[in-house]
């Protein structure tokens, strides 16, 4: 079955773009949630009127992500983790690890849009992940892992006070004199 998209989505085409799905995709799902129209002269017509409208969406998401890219690549991003001597991470730096840092330097993109070759980065070093944007624009970004700094605890051992001893029990002297 033809149909018109009104909304972007994923796996399928963006706005204004005619597919070809499966009857029951469309009728179940595309054309209840708005998504789709049936692919009929007159949605075809409306099309057409809209058709600049959405040219100019497009264009404006394009800059918009050309824009990004440029923020992007001139990034670099320092995440901070606690490591061995080794240079193994205890833990592993994620996209979801990437993204708060990216939302720290004011660039707002979605989790499942950034990519990591090795899926999770669990060694101290330079790494590189690639951030999906509009289209076929993809940002990469460069990533740089370091050990956390040791941190002086806050008193040594010897410095802390003893815990007082826990006083006796009242009821035990009540059972030995009985």
């Amino acid at each position: 079955m033809k149909i018109i998209l009104n909304k972007d989505q994923a796996n399928l085409g963006e706005e204004g773009d005619v597919c070809e799905v499966a009857r029951g995709y469309a009728r179940n799902f595309l054309i209840p949630r708005g998504i789709g129209v049936p692919h009929t002269k007159q949605n075809v017509a409306a099309l057409e009127s809209r058709r600049a409208a959405i040219e100019k969406r497009k264009e404006e998401k394009r800059t918009a992500a050309l824009g990004l890219k440029e923020k992007i690549e001139a990034l670099t991003i320092t995440v901070e983790m606690a490591s061995g001597e080794n240079g193994k991470l205890f833990g592993s730096v994620g996209a979801a690890t990437i993204l708060e840092e990216l939302n720290k330097q004011g660039i707002q993109v979605e989790r499942k849009k950034i990519e990591l070759a090795e899926h999770l980065i669990k060694s101290i070093g330079n790494h590189a992940a690639k951030v999906k944007l509009y289209g076929s624009e993809v940002a990469n970004l460069k990533i740089s892992v370091v050990g956390a700094s040791k941190k002086e605890p806050a008193a040594p051992p010897e410095a802390r006070s003893p815990e007082p001893a826990p006083a006796p029990a009242q009821a035990e002297g009540a059972d030995s004199a009985s």
